[in-house]
C-alpha cells in the first residue's frame, strides 16, 4: 500500500468513527504533511481518493471538508426477464438510434459517450499529430494481426490493476469492444445456442448475439447486486446455457459492479458447469472505487474467461481500439478476428501505446474518474428535484450512464419521440431487452454537455413525463 493510500485509509476511518462530523473542516494539506511527516502531494493525492469515494469535498480557497451523504432516490426494482431462451429483435430500433445525430442544440443523453474535450487528451493527440506528419509509413503496412507488440506490452502492463497478469502475447487487439464481444461469442458457440445475459443489458452486446443466431436467457438482475447467481444456477440446470456474456464492472446499463466475493462465486459457478465467460470489462478503467475492481478473469485458472475491452469509453470511440484475452481459445480468437477484419489500424495503436507508457492515460482516466463521479451526483440532484414523486434510479459506482425506472403507466417510447421534438434524446429501455421489456425505463448518459445544459435537459423530461402522467 502506499503512503497516500494508507493516509487516506487512516482519514476515512476517522470520519467513519465521527472523529470528523459531517460538514466538519478537515486538517489542512500542510497540517497533515507536517503531522504524518509525507510531502504535500501525498495528502493532496489522499484526499483526492477520499473525493473519487465521495467522502469529502473540496472549496474552493476554503479546505476539505466531509461530504454530506444525500438521501437516495429509491433503486429501480430488480428485473423480471423472460424465464426461457429468446430470440433477439428490436435491431430497428437500435439502428434507428444509432443514426440519430440531432442538429446542434440537440440535448444529447441517449448514447454511452466519454468526455472527448478533456486537456489531458492532447498528449495522446500530439502523438497521433507527430505519427501522421512524421511517420505516415509506419500505417500502410499490414501489421501483426494480434495487434502491435508495443500496445500490447502496455495493455499487459494495465491489466495488472484489474488482478491479471497476462503475457504481451496473451492479447488480440480488435476493433473495439464491440467486435471482440463479437468475436467472442463465435468462438465459443454455434448457431442456436444459448447465451446467459444480465437484463436489462447493452444493447450492443444483444445484437451481437442475434447477429451470431444465438437466442438469449436474460436473468433477474438488481441495479445494486447485480446478476442474480441463484438464477443463473437454475437456468444452467434448466437450459443447455454454453456462454454467460456479462458486464460485471461499471455496469451498462445500470451501473452497478459486483463484489469481489460474487465475481469469483461466479467463475467458480461457470467451472462447474464448465462453461465460458465472456466478460465486457470496457467501463472497468473508471470505476470511481480505487483501487479499480478485479475482473472476473483475475479469478481465471483454466482459461475459460474471455476478457473483452477498449478505450472507447476511457478515451475515444473512434479511434477503434479494442482487445481481448481470450484464455484457452486465443487461436480461434485470432483466426475468426484475421477472417472478419484483419488487422486493425496501426498509428492510434502506437499512439495510445505511447499515451500510456508515458503516463497520459493514467492521469487522463484519473481526471475523468472524479469528473464523471461529480457529474453522477449532480445529475441524480436533478432527477430527485425534477422527476416525479415514485421514480427509481441507479446510482453507479463508475462510468457516465445510470438507469431510470418511471411509473407503469409511463411509455417511455413515446416520451423519447416527445423529447426529441424538445430537443432532447434518450435511450428507452426497450432497447436493452432482447423482448422490449422495459417500457417504462431509461438509460441516460451524464457526460456530455455542461452542468447547465444537463438539467435543462432533466426539467424537460419531466415536463414531458407531466404531460403524460
Amino acid at each position: 500500500m502506499t503512503l497516500y493510500e494508507t493516509l487516506a485509509n487512516h482519514l476515512k476511518e476517522y470520519i467513519q468513527q465521527g472523529l470528523f462530523p459531517i460538514g466538519s473542516k478537515l486538517p489542512s494539506v500542510r497540517q497533515l504533511s507536517h503531522e504524518h511527516n509525507v510531502s504535500l502531494s501525498t495528502v493532496q493525492e489522499a484526499y483526492r481518493q477520499l473525493e473519487l469515494e465521495g467522502m469529502v469535498e473540496a472549496k474552493p480557497k476554503s479546505g476539505y471538508f466531509v461530504r454530506k451523504i444525500e438521501i437516495r432516490t429509491p433503486l429501480p426494482t430488480t428485473s423480471r426477464p423472460p424465464q426461457r431462451p429468446m430470440e433477439v429483435s428490436q435491431w430497428e430500433e437500435v439502428l434507428n438510434l444509432l443514426l440519430n445525430r440531432s442538429e446542434k442544440g440537440t440535448i444529447q443523453l441517449q448514447h454511452a459517450m466519454p468526455d472527448m474535450t478533456s486537456s489531458s487528451l492532447k498528449p495522446l493527440l500530439k502523438k497521433l499529430g507527430d505519427l501522421s506528419r512524421h511517420r505516415p509509413d509506419l500505417g500502410l503496412p499490414y501489421g501483426d494481426i494480434r495487434g502491435s507488440a508495443e500496445l500490447r506490452e502496455q495493455l499487459a502492463r494495465l491489466a495488472v490493476a484489474s488482478g491479471c497478469l497476462l503475457h504481451p502475447d496473451d492479447l488480440v487487439v480488435t476493433s473495439g469492444c464491440q467486435e471482440a464481444l463479437s468475436v467472442c461469442l463465435r468462438a465459443v458457440t454455434q448457431p442456436g445456442d444459448i447465451v446467459a445475459i444480465e437484463s436489462p443489458s447493452f444493447y450492443g452486446s444483444m445484437q451481437a448475439i442475434k447477429a451470431a443466431n444465438l437466442k438469449t436467457m436474460e436473468l433477474p438482475t438488481h441495479s445494486e447486486d447485480g446478476l442474480s447467481l441463484e438464477a443463473l444456477e437454475l437456468a444452467l440446470d434448466q437450459w443447455p446455457i454454453k456462454a454467460i456474456l456479462i458486464t460485471p464492472t461499471c455496469n451498462n446499463p445500470m451501473g452497478y459492479s459486483l463484489s469481489e466475493e460474487k465475481k469469483k462465486r461466479l467463475y467458480l459457478l461457470a467451472q462447474s458447469y464448465d462453461i465460458c465467460i465472456i466478460e465486457d470489462d470496457v467501463y472497468g478503467d473508471v470505476s470511481y472505487d480505487f483501487p479499480r475492481p478485479k475482473s472476473i478473469k483475475a479469478f481465471d485458472e483454466d482459461g475459460r474467461v474471455l476478457l473483452c475491452s477498449s478505450f472507447s469509453k476511457t478515451i475515444a470511440p473512434g479511434l477503434r481500439v479494442g482487445w481481448i484475452a481470450p484464455g484457452r481459445y486465443r487461436d480461434k480468437v485470432t483466426h475468426i478476428k484475421y477472417v472478419s477484419s484483419s488487422m486493425c489500424p496501426t498509428l492510434p495503436q502506437l499512439a495510445i501505446a505511447d499515451f500510456i507508457k508515458t503516463g497520459g492515460y493514467e492521469r487522463h482516466v484519473r481526471r475523468m474518474r472524479l469528473q464523471y463521479q461529480q457529474g453522477r451526483d449532480h445529475f441524480l440532484k436533478a432527477i430527485q428535484t425534477y422527476f416525479p414523486k415514485g421514480t427509481r434510479v441507479s446510482y453507479p459506482k463508475g462510468g457516465f450512464v445510470l438507469w431510470v425506472q418511471l411509473d407503469s403507466s409511463i411509455d417511455v417510447v413515446k416520451l423519447a419521440e416527445a423529447g426529441r421534438k424538445h430537443n432532447v434524446n434518450i435511450a428507452p429501455g426497450v432497447l436493452f431487452s432482447s423482448t422490449g421489456k422495459y417500457r417504462n425505463c431509461m438509460r441516460l448518459n451524464f457526460t456530455d454537455h455542461n452542468v447547465t445544459e444537463r438539467e435543462d435537459g432533466i426539467r424537460k423530461l419531466a415536463y414531458i413525463i407531466n404531460e403524460y402522467s
